[in-house]
Formats: C-alpha cells, sequence, structure tokens
C-alpha cells in the first residue's frame, strides 16, 4: 500500500501549500485526486513522487517511510512512477524503443531483461509497430502511448497519471480508460489527477477531493459526488450522470447502461 500520512507542506514564507493530507493507494485500485487549478494536486503528486519533502508528515511505501536519500529515492521511483500530462516532456529520444529503454539502462539493468522488458511494453501499449520511428513524428495518442510504455517496462508497483485524458478525443479517451482498466487488472496501483469529471466517474474506485491544499472529501465516487455543493464550491461540477440522476430524483449508478435499465423498468 502506498500511505500519504499527514502530510503537510509549507513554503518558504509559512503558508500551506498542503495541510494534513492522508491517503491511501492499493493495489488492483484506481484513486482519483479532483480539486480546482491551484488546490494542491500539483504539489501533492510532487511529494508521491519524493520530488520535494514534506514540512510534516510522511509518505510510506509497504510499510517503509520514504527516506530522501538518492539511492533509497531511485529505489523507491522503481515501484512509484509518473505518467505526464504532455508526452513531450517526457520523450528525449531519437527512437521509440531507445525512450523506452532509457530508465532501464539508467537503474543497471542487464541488456537482455531491458530488452524483454521494452519488448513487452511495446506490445502491451500496441505500438510494436512504431518502435523505431521518431517520437516526434508521431501523433499526440501514440506519444501517450509511449510515455506509458515507458513507465510500464519498469514494472513499477504504483503508477501516477496526470490529466491522462488532456488533448485526446473520445475514441482516444475511451483508449486510455481500456489501458487504465487494463493496468489496474494487472494489479497496478492508479492514481489519477483529472478535470474531467466524466472520466473519473466512469473510471475511479475512490475519490478524494483536495481544495486550498486540504482533502474536504473522501469516498467512492457515489459518496462523493452526493454532495453537490461540496463538489461545486472545490470549483469541480457534478458529472453528467450525476446531474441527470438528480433531476430524475434515481439512485446513483456506475454506468448509462445502468440507468437506462432503472429508468425502463
Amino acid at each position: 500500500m502506498l500511505k500519504i500520512e499527514n502530510l503537510s507542506f509549507k513554503y518558504e514564507g509559512g503558508s500551506f501549500a498542503l495541510d494534513n493530507i492522508n491517503l491511501a493507494a492499493k493495489k488492483s485500485k484506481i484513486h482519483a485526486i479532483i480539486g480546482a487549478n491551484g488546490a494542491g494536486k500539483s504539489t501533492l503528486f510532487m511529494s508521491i513522487l519524493g520530488l520535494i519533502k514534506p514540512s510534516e508528515g510522511s509518505v510510506c511505501l509497504d510499510g517503509n517511510k520514504l527516506i530522501y536519500k538518492k539511492k533509497s529515492l531511485r529505489d523507491y521511483r522503481k515501484k512509484v512512477n509518473l505518467v505526464m500530462q504532455n508526452p513531450d516532456q517526457q520523450i528525449f529520444y531519437s527512437r521509440v524503443i531507445d525512450d523506452i529503454a532509457f530508465p532501464l539502462k539508467n537503474i543497471g539493468m542487464n541488456e537482455d531483461e531491458i530488452d524483454a522488458k521494452v519488448e513487452k511494453a511495446l506490445c502491451d501499449m500496441d505500438i510494436y509497430e512504431l518502435k523505431d520511428r521518431a517520437p516526434h513524428t508521431l501523433s499526440y495518442g501514440q506519444k501517450k502511448r509511449v510515455a506509458i510504455a515507458g513507465v510500464i517496462a519498469m514494472d513499477c508497483d504504483y503508477i501516477l497519471f496526470d490529466e491522462p485524458t488532456a488533448g485526446l478525443d473520445p475514441k482516444l479517451t475511451r483508449e486510455m480508460i481500456a489501458i487504465l482498466k487494463e493496468l489496474k487488472d494487472k494489479a497496478k496501483g492508479i492514481i489519477i489527477s483529472s478535470h474531467d469529471m466524466d472520466f473519473i466517474y466512469s473510471i475511479a474506485d475512490y475519490i478524494s477531493v483536495i481544495s486550498n491544499g486540504k482533502i474536504i472529501s473522501s469516498g467512492t465516487k457515489e459518496e462523493v459526488f452526493q454532495d453537490e455543493n461540496l463538489i461545486y464550491n472545490a470549483g469541480l461540477e457534478l458529472p453528467s450522470l450525476v446531474r441527470i440522476a438528480k433531476k430524475l430524483g434515481c439512485p446513483l449508478f456506475s454506468d448509462e447502461e445502468e440507468l437506462i435499465k432503472y429508468i425502463k423498468g
């Protein structure tokens, strides 16, 4: 389990960017962190990755507190890593295959193991035919897949996704949902930050709402989105299915099919 315990982060002036954050991410689960711009999501992600050291509290992986020393951080990031919102910030090499292999070479893995892991990641992301392509020639959706392949090649236990559907059309959004569900089925712990409430509602097992650096609500999607005022006060909006259910005066359902069955009786 990946746990954030009583974590706070103060700016130099003394104000809190994060204030007593507690959350737990589990393998085979998708945990969403939602909030308006400036709420603290990016700072929380940097804290989870060990890129910044909290003023108070801790990050714990499988019961072990994160130690902010080079070797410990390096070992930690073999198990916890990030897929950035913009894939161009994550892809650097002239060939796709070299880009995916880079982090494995960086941790000293032997060549045979690297080759096997890279090939599997290429196949898992359905981009094997792109392996010798230059990343700058790829579409945005293909670049997203390359960025994900670079992380899953490391066989991380927990993967953070920053706005995974940003810039994607509806077809590619459906593909991203399928990718995330597949990673979940492979016992990966997924942590997502997104402004797309319909996407969050379709995929999250658990949600934490952050506002002004504090977690103001946590629970299942049905529990969190029941509180309409809290969602709006956090600078967010209700998912479409929740708005429809509220107007119809019916229970919340996980997807459109369940809602349609209920309406048809």
